[in-house]
């Protein structure tokens, strides 16, 4: 797109674009600090930039490649394609913009001296067949979007208006860069920028109607200046409306959690702190206020919500959305040294308590936004508000906080002691055995929930016939703190883990093995927050070295079919998925059958956040949608590695009234039987 020649007649044409230019620009930052930065900075400041290379090289590759978009790709849903198709046009054209407008601007020849002629020809050829496919991609969006709308655009958010001024910008952008070659061309204009075929044909259509050489001109320079308009007040337009996710999604990114997905943020020194959890704006982390300006209102995270699917009052789109609401209303009263809290609080006005009850803790939310949001650590935030400020939670809650608290466990009713389940198996007892190689961590539930003790002792049985060298912590065990900390309570979760983390220091514990997902994720990555740094390991990744180092060899057949359930804190928190099904294809006999809902994308059984002991008051149960994706396999089994699961399934096909024909049973169990 060649440049006209001149302002005015005799003003350089580069005074009115960069004076432009400065405008817009200045005019785009200072609403990027008032209305962004300097209310995301009224929240508390943790380190989230350091260090660069590690955070820079993955952040770039996301955010370019468009990695986290296009995982959501599917038959059914294409939306992510066609993101990053316009995303990539969106650098073509920048680039474009660079070359055609500001350097030619200044100095006509620039982009022929640095591209060449041919290259010139060839990148003009390349924007005019983009800007050309942009109107079939524009109308194929504005179909999808408001026609034949996946369930995830159906959310009220993403209905806005916004998205339609968008799509027409674009589209008068493409129309404005083609006017302007063809105009070019009608104008008598020659060499490298005459070619493109769009440009030229639309030219000699002007030439047929009849356009002179000094209207088109005119003409050029019109479509040109409202080509460059509209580049200048989109910038502008950028922090007013979603798609300040151009900005806060490589900012997100950026700064993103180093630590494995299911790692909560761990406050500061509970007895200095001045205020527990979140419930103003100032409570929040600045990256847990960045996190609503990088949302791009897209669903994705709401549609894949186990608790939105049933039909609970919790969007985790909403959430995020909610709290940036809240901030832009009441921070520049914050920022004046005003108390907005009584006036309008956030919890109850922009987010509803309800809906923070409803959260699993799964990370389905989190695996699929594409721009980086950390909704988890926002929710247990507003959750521990809730619970260590104003004594608000669940009734069922209540009930296994008081648990944990006096009896170091959430299962008010058990009783078991932490050592019946091991009756008769002559398991050792750290205290009288601390030389011992590994230490087995049995959990709450597997020593004191009956069902599950029948995996602990599954687990004591594979252990002992690989001859490994374990022993239990028995009565000095107490509970791992993890539902403690999902539902609010840190100060309980840091009492129990620093008692557990100081029995297991003073026995120079090195390695600890886990039959449960969420003590696993909590010892592993939470633990050394506190000063407990060990070796851990679910027991699917212990067992299958076993299997793989010959210490233990599955020979009885199991005559069985079985749809493998992937726990949300052992798969999509910390990504051990193939462990499981390594133990499961070892076994003879065994065939395993995979859920459609699988892997990254496995649905929770509803356990997950301390729904364990919460009940569910709204919709359908999360573990009966659960039970009737694995009643939709032909498996007679459903194979778990957690004992909330195995309890979730268990009563899920009671529910159906298939006990006796379908069964629930964890991989030890099965690999038990086929080791006898």
């Amino acid at each position: 797109m060649v440049p006209p020649e001149n302002l005015f007649g005799a003003i350089p044409i580069w005074i009115g674009v960069y004076l432009l230019t400065a405008l817009s620009f200045s005019g785009a930052g200072y609403i990027l600090w008032r209305r962004v930065f300097r209310l995301v900075m009224i929240g508390k400041r943790p380190d989230r930039f350091s260090p660069p290379i590690k955070r820079l090289l993955p952040a770039a590759s996301i955010v370019v490649a468009q990695l986290k978009v296009l995982q959501s790709v599917s038959i059914r849903d294409r939306g992510g394609l066609t993101h990053a198709f316009i995303f990539w046009g969106f650098l073509s054209f920048s680039a474009s913009y660079g070359l055609f407008i500001w350097a030619d601007s200044a100095w006509r020849p620039f982009s022929e001296k640095v591209l060449t002629e041919r290259g010139v020809e060839a990148f003009g050829f390349y924007l005019d067949v983009l800007a050309t496919i942009f109107f079939f991609v524009l109308v194929w969006v504005a179909v999808r979007r408001w026609v034949v709308k996946p369930n995830r655009l159906s959310f009220d958010l993403t209905q806005k208006k916004e998205s339609g001024y968008i799509l027409m910008l674009i589209g008068l952008l493409m129309a404005f860069t083609l006017l302007t070659e063809g105009a070019y061309v009608a104008s008598g204009g020659g060499g490298p920028h005459s070619t493109p075929p769009v440009g030229n044909a639309i030219g000699e259509v002007m030439i047929d109607a009849g356009i002179d050489g000094n209207l088109a001109d005119g003409l050029q320079a019109l479509f040109w200046w409202l080509h460059l308009g509209i580049i200048l007040g989109f910038a502008m337009y950028i922090p007013l409306s979603k798609h300040m996710h151009l900005v806060g999604a490589p900012l997100n990114w950026y700064t993103r959690s180093l630590e494995p997905r299911g790692t909560l943020i761990t406050p500061t020194d509970l007895e200095t702190a001045e205020a527990f959890g979140a419930g103003r704006v100032q409570d929040f982390t600045w990256r847990e206020l960045l996190d609503g300006y990088a949302c791009a209102v897209c669903g994705r995270c709401s549609d894949a919500c186990p608790a939105n699917i049933t039909g609970k009052l919790l969007s985790p789109m909403h959430i995020v959305e909610g709290i940036k609401e809240h901030v832009l209303e009441t921070g520049p009263g914050i920022l004046n040294g005003q108390d907005e809290q009584e006036k309008t609080p956030l919890i109850g006005t922009w987010v509803q308590e309800e809906a923070l009850w409803d959260c699993l803790t799964c990370g389905a939310c989190m695996r699929e936004c594409p721009v980086g949001v950390e909704h988890i650590n926002s929710i247990v935030d507003m959750r521990r508000y809730l619970v260590m400020e104003q004594a608000s939670m669940p009734e069922t809650a209540m009930n296994a906080l008081l648990s944990m608290e006096q009896r170091g466990h959430p299962w008010r009713g058990t009783t078991y002691s932490r050592t019946d389940w091991a009756e008769g198996l002559d398991i050792k007892i750290l205290a009288d055995h601390p030389d011992a190689d590994v230490l087995f961590w049995v959990g709450c539930t597997g020593a004191l929930e009956q069902r599950s003790q029948a995996v602990a002792r599954s687990m004591a049985s594979v252990l002992k016939r690989a001859g490994v060298n374990f022993a239990i912590l028995g009565a000095e065990e107490t509970c791992s703190g993890d539902p403690a900390r999902r539902m609010g309570n840190e100060y309980l979760y840091q009492m129990l883990a620093m008692q557990n983390i100081e029995t297991m220091n003073g026995y120079n514990v090195k390695k600890v093995v886990t039959i449960c997902p969420h003590c696993f994720n909590n010892i592993k990555n939470e633990y050394p927050h506190l000063g407990g740094e060990y070796e851990v390991l679910h027991y699917t990744e212990f067992v299958a070295e076993l299997i793989e180092q010959g210490k233990i060899k599955p020979v009885a057949t199991v005559e069985s079919s079985m749809a493998y359930h992937d726990s949300c804190y052992l798969g999509r928190h910390n990504d051990v998925y193939d462990p499981p099904r390594q133990v499961a294809n070892a076994i003879p006999g065994l065939e395993l059958v995979e859920m459609d809902r699988r892997r990254e994308r496995g649905f929770c059984c509803g356990a997950g956040g301390g729904h364990m002991w919460i009940e569910e008051n709204r919709g359908e149960r999360v573990n009966h949608v659960r039970t009737d994706q694995f009643l939709e396999t032909s498996a007679d089994t459903i194979g778990v590695s957690c004992p909330y699961c195995l309890q979730m399934f268990e009563e899920g096909i009671g529910a159906k009234g298939l006990e006796g024909v379908k069964q629930a049973k964890d991989l030890l169990e099965i690999l038990d039987e086929s080791l006898t």
